[in-house]
């Protein structure tokens, strides 16, 4: 066997070892997660508390799953095999692309998109360590890319335990129910498999320092051994995806892979677009892909010493103890601590300063104050990854103190977390690896709330003052690490709930909103309900209708306003069997004296009820009429005879409706302003109400319009009237929305129109990536221009 036979035989094996090593170290999690998932459902079904559907329905999990465990586990660890079996026998490439472009079907859009958001958590938490080892496997295979099918992708596993579930007779709703236990119990086994398939192939002399330069995206025709599709910043895909005629570029919107590297169309299947077309996560992938660009750029410079190399990280190593947050900044370097420190405590005495006078003036002043401590710091930094360091977030605060929207009293307030931003990054380099970074994530939280403010409406306000507790906190407890900002970041979303919505305006209007929504609800599961009960009770059509479409409704409000158990409302729930009794046909005397006797009682009961929804005059005598005809038929026999036992358990279940109604169909709610204004009777001509128009819209995008931020800036297009709007509450069902905008209009939108603009461009984010991300890019770019900065 020649040399270059020998080599290839052993670049085989060894990639061959480390997919089986892969495979190994996380089957062996499948068994424990779903014990942990058995543990979370049984203590679901024993707790106390909530309604009895919703402790049936816990119990009802609990046993669907218990039933299901094994199987689960054993189609899941069998079907991880047989993936790496596929991948060995050559068969993973089957139903690639050769097929082109095709339409899946709505279940498997909602399988994918179950998947996805575990791939997405996975390659969030692993992704220095997976982008390490895509590098290698590419060098040592001499590929491109990856296979779609290859075990080493995310993507893989997360479809896998998904497709395997609903095999095993399992829900989609469960799975979601649970899907934050399976991210615990996965995501340290997954990343830990990921850093020992690296160390693995270092050890057999792959790629023992990460070197980009021989996968620099060459010209089109240029031969290279290399992979090939890999681009720096700004570059593109090689070509566009072609399917049925039409042209679809990805890169064209930015799309990339989590490691941030765009690639050629020839390497991409289905599975690398479960979320095609939501921007939501496109946006997601591409801040990914920021992150990722910048760590790349740096280690390309000082090799993996930024990775874990920093003064701080280096004192974990040698002593031993548990991991970056666990121990004081700079522990190896004391001067360097003490160096930050000092610059930290000069700015914040100067920074009162700046407060006063000119505003660009202040804002320059600031900026050339933090880049003079800046390179002071980089002088006495003792490696070169805290070099590097100071550096990046320097830059990335350049870029925020230059951000004009946003207000100069808050930018001043910004620019004092430099530098306890520096001392997180330096013991925590994660913070430039993950987009939930606890410092991120306040930052560009503080950031979206204030930047649709102007200058007057934020000096001097509680949000201002909010802002400044908050950094003043942080200051104050310097070796507590990224444990402080998520402190102060869920105290600071617990006071934007209560800030935006402090207006007597916006107070009254939440509670009507909620009651609507509560009471719409309850009149959708209260018809559901009763169409079950009289699904096979013989009742005529004109009866039903009056139940369906009037009554249900009658009873929503009255549970709503005096309570499901109040004597008013058990008296309207009687009223139904009632009428349901007496609309059947009366053969013999005594039920005929009987309804004669009633009539007067249900009539007036029934007005009452129709009362109390609104409906008198002329539509309530009509409805009246049309019951007194069909009670008329009913006495001459001209109905359908209904057994009393039939008509006795409808009334009881009755009494007892709101143990059996459940919120499956609750989804579609009947909104105008003039139901609000009936509610309570408030005027509702600040109020722009847009409902829902039946229209479908994708899982995905309802997914989007429910993870909106309170607090966060919009363009409003409705009715061809731009406007900006403000996030500002959401009711408790994910149901109503509520946008508010400067002038003190609001805009009250269901969560399916809400989806629908969101699809369509009608509602667009202020900001296409947050501040942080903006930032990054921003400092990314300065160094690609300038990348002897970073050390000098």
């Amino acid at each position: 066997m020649s040399s270059p036979e020998r080599s290839n035989a052993s670049s085989v094996q060894i990639a061959r070892e480390t997919r089986e090593r892969f495979v190994v170290a996380t089957e062996g999690v499948i068994a424990p997660t779903a014990h942990a998932i058995r543990e979370r459902l049984s203590s679901l079904s024993s707790q106390g508390g909530g309604s009895a559907r919703e402790m049936h329905q816990h119990r009802d999990d609990f046993v669907a799953f218990v039933e299901q465990e094994s199987r689960w586990v054993n189609l899941t660890a069998s079907g991880w095999r047989r993936a790496l079996q596929g991948m060995q026998s050559g068969s993973s490439s089957l139903q690639s692309l050769s097929g082109g472009l095709e339409l899946i079907g709505d279940e498997v859009v909602e399988n994918n998109i179950l998947s996805s958001r575990l791939a997405l958590v996975i390659q969030d938490k692993a992704s220095f360590e997976l982008n390490d080892l895509r590098l290698r496997m590419q060098y040592l295979e001499n590929t491109g890319e990856l296979s779609p099918k290859d075990v080493l992708r995310p993507e893989v596993l997360a479809k896998l335990l998904v497709d395997q579930w609903l095999a095993a007779g399992l829900t989609r709703a469960l799975w979601t129910k649970v899907q934050d236990v399976v991210q615990q119990q996965m995501l340290d086994v997954i990343l830990k498999a990921y850093k020992d398939a690296n160390a693995f192939l270092v050890s057999r002399g792959i790629m023992p320092e990460i070197d980009l330069k021989g996968f620099v995206k060459r010209a089109h025709g240029a031969p290279s051994s290399v992979p090939m599709g890999f681009s720096g910043r700004g570059m593109t895909m090689d070509a566009p995806l072609h399917g049925g005629g039409a042209v679809f570029a990805p890169a064209a919107i930015g799309l990339q892979n989590p490691a941030g590297v765009s690639r050629p169309a020839a390497a991409m299947g289905a599975g690398d677009f479960p979320f095609l077309g939501t921007p939501l996560m496109i946006a997601a992938q591409r801040a990914q892909g920021v992150l990722s660009s910048l760590k790349r750029f740096v280690t390309a410079r000082i090799g993996s010493e930024f990775v874990g190399g920093s003064s701080a990280m280096a004192a974990n190593a040698a002593g031993g103890v548990g991991g970056p947050r666990s121990v004081p900044l700079g522990a190896a370097s004391p001067v360097f601590v003490q160096a930050i420190m000092d610059a930290e405590v000069a700015y914040r005495a100067a920074s009162s300063q700046y407060v006063v006078g000119d505003e660009a003036t202040a804002i320059q002043q600031s900026a050339v104050d933090m880049r003079r401590r800046a390179a002071e710091l980089k002088k006495k930094a003792p490696t070169t990854a805290d070099k590097a360091t100071v550096e990046i977030v320097a830059l990335m605060f350049q870029a925020i103190l230059s951000e004009e929207r946003i207000p100069f009293s808050a930018r001043v307030w910004f620019a004092r977390l430099q530098m306890p931003v520096l001392r997180v990054a330096i013991a925590e380099p994660e913070f430039f690896g993950t987009l939930q970074h606890p410092a991120r994530m306040l930052i560009d939280r503080m950031g979206s709330c204030v930047m649709g403010f102007d200058a007057a409406a934020i000096s001097g306000s509680a949000l201002e003052g909010e802002i400044r507790r908050v950094v003043q906190v942080i200051e104050q407890y310097p070796e507590t690490g990224q444990r402080v900002f998520k402190l102060v970041y869920d105290e600071f979303v617990a006071f934007l709930s209560k800030y935006l919505t402090q207006s007597d305006a916006t107070q009254r209007l939440m509670s009507v909103a909620q009651q609507v929504e509560q009471k719409e609800t309850m009149a959708i599961q209260y018809t559901i309900e009763l169409r079950k009960m009289l699904n096979d009770i013989p009742v005529r059509e004109e009866i039903r209708e009056f139940l369906f479409k009037v009554w249900a409704e009658v009873l929503a409000l009255a549970a709503l306003r005096y309570g499901a158990q109040d004597q008013q409302t058990v008296t309207l729930k009687r009223a139904a069997a009632d009428l349901v009794w007496a609309a059947s046909a009366k053969p013999n005397r005594n039920d005929r004296t009987r309804v004669i006797q009633d009539l007067p009682n249900l009539l007036q009961r029934l007005r009452q009820g129709m009362a109390l929804l609104g409906i008198e005059g002329d539509p309530q005598e009509q409805h009246i009429k049309t019951i007194g005809q069909t009670l008329a038929d009913a006495f001459m026999s001209k109905t359908d005879a209904i057994p009393s036992a039939q008509i006795d358990a409808m009334a009881k279940r009755l009494a007892n409706l709101e143990d059996f109604v459940s919120d499956e169909g609750a989804t579609d709610l009947p909104l105008d302003a003039a139901s609000i204004e009936l509610l309570l009777g408030v005027d509702a001509a600040s109020i722009e109400v847009v409902p829902d128009t039946g229209a479908k819209v994708s899982e995905e995008m309802l997914a989007w319009a429910h993870d909106l931020q309170v607090g966060n800036w919009f363009m409003l297009d409705h009715n061809n009237r731009p406007t900006q709007v403000q996030f500002v509450w959401r009711s408790d069902r994910k149901q109503l929305h509520l946008f508010a905008a400067p002038g003190g209009r609001s805009f009250l939108i269901q969560a399916g129109r809400l989806a629908s603009y969101l699809q369509a461009g009608l509602l667009v984010p202020a900001e296409e990536e947050s501040l942080t991300v903006r930032a990054t890019r921003e400092a990314l770019a300065k160094l690609d221009a300038n990348p002897e900065r970073l050390l000098d």
